[in-house]
């Protein structure tokens, strides 16, 4: 049974059809309150909505992950956030099934980061950081990739909410390809992507990356990420709205601290 959910998971990006419009449990992190559609329905397979203060997830149990995080990522947030400082709590998510969910053992001596999706980063207090530390809001993710080009994505995204005022943020992983593995019980992405939506420029875009120590990544539409991962990310907006290309700046590596590289492996 796990390995027929697994290959509709594989083939989501490329069968037709959708899983329907729905209202969302915390509809302030969405565009218009709406959740993104899950176009194969086999993908929603065990999929539970979970709200947190400052972000919302869709956690499936199938792959003990995510299928999205989703911010509305406003500038006061991110200026209070700066004035936080970092206090590791990872946890496992209790409002789950035990069988469904990622546990501290999952990632222990595994080579992969817990990967934050809603970064602690964003987050404006010490409720919403530890929020941002369940294992529900994380993905196992390669060190080197974790560390450095994609803390510089999360980074770019922050000074473009301070700028902006505020952006939709839906970040995630892929599962593409037919060699997935686990760590534990948990399934390792093979790509991850990062979109965002300015209701200002009414433009968006994201970044796409493999799960793997590179420095490589591709932009592109948030038309052109939706089919790649088979999912309606923003079904409010149109398909004219969706091809319209956000300026995405150049992602700089960032070298993380050595005290947070060694927080990072701690189980």
């Amino acid at each position: 049974m796990f390995q027929q959910i697994l290959a509709a998971i594989v083939l989501a990006a490329a069968l037709p059809g959708s899983a329907g419009a729905a209202a969302a449990g915390c509809p302030a992190h969405y565009i218009d309150g709406r959740l993104p559609e899950i176009r194969n329905p086999r993908l929603a397979v065990a999929t539970r909505e979970l709200c947190y203060g400052v972000f919302g997830v869709m956690h499936s149990g199938v792959t003990r992950t995510a299928l999205w995080s989703a911010e509305h990522l406003r500038a006061y947030n991110v200026a209070a956030a700066g004035d936080q400082s970092r206090i590791n709590s990872f946890h496992a998510e209790p409002r789950l099934p035990r069988s469904q969910r990622a546990e501290l053992s999952d990632y222990a001596l595994s080579g992969f980061d817990r990967g934050h999706l809603a970064p602690n980063g964003n987050m404006p207090d010490r409720r919403s950081q530890r929020e941002s530390f369940s294992l529900a809001n994380m993905v196992p993710q390669d060190a080197e990739n974790n560390r450095h080009v994609w803390s510089g994505i999360e980074h770019i995204v922050r000074k473009m909410a301070a700028r902006e005022g505020a952006l939709y943020v839906l970040t995630g992983p892929a599962f593409l390809g037919g060699s997935l593995r686990k760590v534990g019980n948990v399934l390792v992405p093979t790509h991850l992507y990062k979109a965002v939506w300015n209701p200002q420029q009414k433009a968006g875009g994201a970044w796409f990356i493999e799960n793997a120590p590179t420095t490589r990544y591709q932009t592109m539409t948030i038309a052109q990420l939706e089919k790649t991962i088979g999912i309606d990310l923003m079904p409010s907006l149109s398909a004219r709205e969706k091809e319209a290309m956000l300026r995405l700046p150049h992602v700089r590596q960032r070298k993380q601290k050595r005290q947070r590289r060694n927080q990072e492996e701690l189980p």
